[in-house]
């Protein structure tokens, strides 16, 4: 009976849409194609496989105590192929340094090699995921405050050296899966209180960078993520956003945008045609901040509906990858992958049923009120019946009916975790 009615509303919409101006099975072609990477991360708070890995530390905090965290990386692989079991169309893997199969071994970060990920390189073709990859700069003795930028000779050259190798294990994972691997580099370098030497640590940094970029690889590309403030290091962060579009327009880097990492009036969305005028590509870490990087649980608001919009209005689809980053500790991890990534679905199938056409043209004539009539008008479009439909083609779960699944995999699964 729901199919039936799936496709009664779906061909509705195809008329509705179509009316002004959008082809919605054009829409749907494109969606098919659009791929969200998944952060591995939502699924154990963060915490990773070193051997004795220890708390959370370098302005990162999971809040929440939910049962059924993954305790290991067989866990940790059930659970998200659970939850892209899902969510509609086909998905990539976002691995952080800290979540290779050390397999009990130790393992420091400046020893790390793509021999620790190839089970997850093997995997990911087993599974058709393919992997993306992060250097992890917290959560280590080493870490403290400062990290590229750290003044101690021997602790920023151990951190070189280590974002170095996760370059090497990204350069493996592309060249595996015969796509790109995209290496994020972050790192939470800056200071609790009044910092009045701020020049230095940019410059250490900047030649921490230039060591780090030095050797070229064709098969990762490089982006490199900002921050406004971390937790602890609140008065000055080094790696600003001022500071990496100027390191990544003078060495063509692609720059991530996280959307926690701004001032919440800041406009993420207006930040892209900027951007991209001046960079190759963008990288997106997509989250829900309240109150500055709360990094909630992704939902269909305005700020993440105008990213979208204003991604497809640059026409910009094939220059910009799409990440989630968001680590919920106090609801169901399972459901927590499902809502957020599922809410990204709907703000690009939205963004790519917006009636741009008809909108610019409307612009180029000088026709004001009838731009702001269409684009208020456009909001009450049928898209939820393209997006049922969207799910029903990928034989994933249609509206609400993943919720019932997700409470059966806690009661069978990850209730059962100690």
């Amino acid at each position: 009976m729901k199919e039936e009615l799936v496709n009664k509303a779906y061909e509705i919409a195809k008329e509705r849409y179509a009316a002004v101006g959008v082809d919605v099975e054009k829409v749907m072609e494109t969606m098919q194609d659009f791929h969200l990477s998944l952060h591995c991360w939502q699924a154990d708070d963060v915490i990773g496989f070193e051997t004795g890995a220890g708390s959370l530390t370098g302005g990162i905090q999971t809040t929440g105590n939910y049962p059924g965290r993954a305790r290991n990386i067989d866990e940790l692989r059930q659970d998200i192929l659970k939850a892209a079991s899902y969510i509609p169309g086909t998905h990539r893997l976002n691995l952080h340094e800290i979540y290779g199969d050390f397999q009990g071994e130790p393992v420091d970060r400046d020893q790390v090699e793509p021999r620790h990920f190839q089970s997850w390189m093997d995997w990911g073709k087993e599974h058709n995921m393919k992997l993306d990859f992060n250097s992890t700069s917290f959560s280590h003795p080493k870490s403290g405050s400062l990290t590229l930028a750290n003044p101690d000779e021997s602790i920023r050259q151990f951190w070189i050296e280590h974002t170095k190798r996760c370059r090497a294990v990204a350069e493996a994972m592309g060249e595996a899966q015969g796509d790109p691997c995209i290496m994020n580099v972050w790192v939470h370098d800056g200071s609790k209180d009044i910092t009045v030497n701020r020049m230095k640590y940019r410059e250490l940094l900047k030649d921490s960078l230039d060591q780090i970029f030095a050797t070229e690889y064709k098969n990762m590309k490089d982006c490199i993520e900002s921050k406004v403030f971390g937790i602890g290091l609140e008065s000055y962060t080094v790696g600003s956003n001022d500071f990496y579009i100027g390191y990544g327009v003078s060495h063509n880097k692609m720059i991530t945008l996280d959307t926690g990492h701004f001032h919440p009036t800041e406009s993420v969305a207006d930040k892209v045609s900027s951007l991209l005028l001046y960079v190759p590509e963008l990288m997106l870490h997509v989250s829900r901040p309240i109150r500055w990087d709360s990094d909630h649980v992704t939902i269909m608001d305005d700020p993440t509906l105008e990213l979208f919009q204003e991604i497809v209005r640059c026409g910009a689809l094939d220059r910009v990858h799409y990440g989630l980053d968001y680590f919920d500790a106090s609801i169901n991890r399972i459901g927590a992958y499902v809502v957020g990534s599922r809410a990204a679905q709907k703000c690009m199938l939205r963004a790519l049923l917006e009636p741009l056409a008809q909108l610019r043209q409307y612009e180029a004539n000088g026709q004001l009120f009838e731009r702001l009539a269409l684009l208020e008008e456009a909001k009450a479009l049928p898209w939820n019946a393209v997006w049922d439909m969207f799910c029903l083609k990928n034989n994933v779960p249609v509206g609400e009916d993943f919720i019932a699944e997700v409470e059966k995999y806690e009661a069978d699964v990850t209730s059962k975790r100690g």
